[in-house]
Formats: structure tokens, C-alpha cells, sequence
């Protein structure tokens, strides 16, 4: 995979001259997370210009008062672009992991002190006990009372809170991490028993959990990283990531899905986005143990914002596991390299 390539056609669409990464697909707003995943796909491509363009404008413009986490979105055209201050820690926990690279690849004292100071908050404000379990909060704020916690199980980026974990060592980042995986293991419901983009868990930490009321009960755009997630951390190998495969890959009549109502297992009426089949290919081939990066959609192919992020981020990990370099690359496409 060349991620330089593959940043600079993200870049070229989707990154404001300010700074701001654009959701094309969402009325053109900025949201912590795509801060995030282009600083991350900037560090990796070498681009250390565009990284502090990127960070500058996400520092400024979604800074909070109390501590060092961002407000998750930034509408344009209005009097008041942040409107809510709560912040969204997937977004937080990819500009960290973006910070401790770049320090350390840079050699650039302050980003690592960001980084670390971004983590000890996370930790602080996003991390807290569902009966015996730690689990990660979507934000600081707005996810817990008497009676549930609701997760986003797409933010556990496992690859990331690895890292913060070196920046500000604590035993809750293995906690995290070791609660997850029976939280996953769980959360699979439908026919294809898959995982829920929002899941909901009895506050007492008694019972099981269910997809959250007040959202859709689909695995749908959101729901769609936790196969990304998963195989990039190495946990290929996980039930949720065979049952997305299988609901991509096993349809009667080859056409991917969008979406499934885990409910009543109704389809999207339209086929999956460019974003959603990088992450199916990528699940493929991590499952194999190898693959053809030809076969992966191309970031300058995707239609909107979102699944580009998608292909991008799905590319990153294509390379970091080493599943297999192109016919450019190395003679042989479906040698797994590393």
C-alpha cells in the first residue's frame, strides 16, 4: 500500500485550507474524528506540513475549557460552530495516537505531551465500571444513568489505547482492553449475529447487553469499524469479524449490503459504499492471512467523506499487518510480506 498516495487523494478532497477535514457527505461540518484520522494518515505518509495545519485548526476550534479532549463537531455557516461541548473519544483517542507518533517520529517534545495529557484525560473522563467491567464512554458526558450505559463498541481502537497506554501507564488501559472482548464476544445479534452500532448495558453490570433504545438497531456505518478495529489489532480471528465477513461476502446474490436491521433483519435498499467493502476486503484477507491490494477500493474512488475515511483507514491497517504488497511493490501480489 503507498499511504502517501493514499493521503494525498484523501487530502486533496477533504482537507480545508484551515485546516478542517470536510464531511462532504454531512453538510460539509468537521468532526473530531476526521481531525483525527487524517492526522493519523498524515504521520504515516510523512507529511509533517499538513499534520500541523491539521492539528493548529483542531486545537483552536474545538478546544474545551476543562481539559484537554475536543468538542466532537464543528458546523459551518452558523453563529456558533461548537454547540456542544461533549466530546467523542473515538475522535480523541486517534489525535493522541497521532500526537505520540509524530513526537516521537519528529522528535517534537510538545506533541508527545499533548498525546499524554489526551490520554490521562480520556482515562479520566471517558473510562469507567459497569458492574466488575471497565469500559470506554462514547463521550465524557450524556452515556450513563440508573438505569444503562450505552457504548459505541467502533471506538475501541485497540492499536490506539496500546499506545496511549505507554504515554500514561495505568492498569485501566489492560482492563479496557480485557473487558472488551467478552463484550464483543456478546453483542451479536439477527440471523447473521452481528454487533449493534450503539449497544446499551444494564448500569448494575448484571444481565446482558442489547442494541441501545433511541438508536437504530442496525450494524450499520458506525458498527462497520469494529471488524476494522478488530483485525487491526490482530484479533482477525474474532467471531464478530467472521460474521461481517459472511454478511458481505455470503450474499444470494453478491450484492453487499449497506446495513441490516438486527431486528427483523430487513436490508439496506442500496448497496454497501466503497468504505464498507475496504473494510469487507480487508477482513477477507486478514482471515486468509493474505491478499491482492488491487482487489481493495482506492481512496479517490470513494464518493463522500466518510467512506473514504473508511478505505484510508482500512489501508493503513492492510499495511500495518502486512497482508500482501502489490504487483508494483513486489513481484508476487499475494505474498504475505513481514
Amino acid at each position: 500500500m503507498d499511504l502517501e498516495a493514499d493521503w494525498f487523494a484523501f487530502a486533496r478532497r477533504f482537507l480545508h485550507p484551515s485546516g478542517r477535514i470536510l464531511d462532504t457527505g454531512n453538510g460539509h461540518v468537521s468532526h473530531s474524528e476526521g481531525q483525527g484520522y487524517a492526522l493519523l494518515a498524515a504521520v504515516r505518509a510523512h507529511d509533517q506540513r499538513s499534520f500541523d495545519q491539521i492539528l493548529n485548526w483542531t486545537v483552536e476550534a474545538l478546544r474545551r475549557p476543562d481539559d484537554s479532549l475536543l468538542a466532537w463537531r464543528w458546523r459551518p455557516g452558523t453563529d456558533v460552530p461548537v454547540n456542544d461541548m461533549n466530546n467523542a473519544t473515538d475522535g480523541d483517542i486517534f489525535v493522541a495516537w497521532a500526537l505520540a507518533i509524530a513526537g516521537d517520529k519528529w522528535r517534537v517534545p510538545r506533541y508527545r505531551a499533548r498525546a499524554t495529557q489526551m490520554a490521562r484525560d480520556i482515562l479520566r473522563r471517558c473510562v469507567t465500571q459497569v458492574g466488575r467491567r471497565a469500559v470506554l464512554l462514547p463521550g465524557a458526558y450524556g452515556f450513563r444513568n440508573e438505569q444503562r450505559v450505552v457504548l459505541n463498541l467502533s471506538y475501541y481502537t485497540l492499536p490506539a489505547l496500546r499506545a496511549l497506554s505507554f504515554l500514561a501507564p495505568d492498569p485501566a488501559w489492560r482492563r479496557v482492553e480485557t473487558d472488551f472482548l467478552p463484550i464483543i464476544r456478546e453483542a451479536r445479534f439477527g440471523q447473521w449475529g452481528l454487533p449493534p452500532d450503539w449497544l446499551e448495558l444494564p448500569a448494575s453490570g448484571e444481565g446482558q447487553g442489547i442494541p441501545a433504545r433511541g438508536w437504530p438497531g442496525r450494524f450499520s456505518f458506525d458498527a462497520v469499524r469494529i471488524p476494522l478495529n478488530l483485525c487491526w489489532s490482530g484479533l482477525h480471528q474474532k467471531a464478530a469479524v467472521a460474521a461481517a465477513r459472511r454478511f458481505w461476502l455470503e450474499q444470494p446474490h453478491g450484492v453487499m449490503p449497506a446495513w441490516v436491521d438486527l431486528q427483523t433483519g430487513l436490508q439496506a435498499p442500496f448497496a454497501a459504499p466503497s468504505g464498507v467493502r475496504a473494510v469487507a476486503r480487508l477482513a477477507e484477507a486478514a482471515q486468509r492471512g493474505h491478499g491482492r491490494p488491487e482487489d481493495m477500493p482506492r481512496v479517490e474512488d470513494a464518493p463522500d467523506y466518510y467512506a473514504a475515511a473508511l478505505t484510508l483507514l482500512s489501508r493503513i491497517a492492510w499495511h500495518d499487518l502486512s497482508l500482501g504488497l502489490s504487483s508494483t511493490e513486489n513481484g508476487d501480489p499475494t505474498r504475505r510480506a513481514g
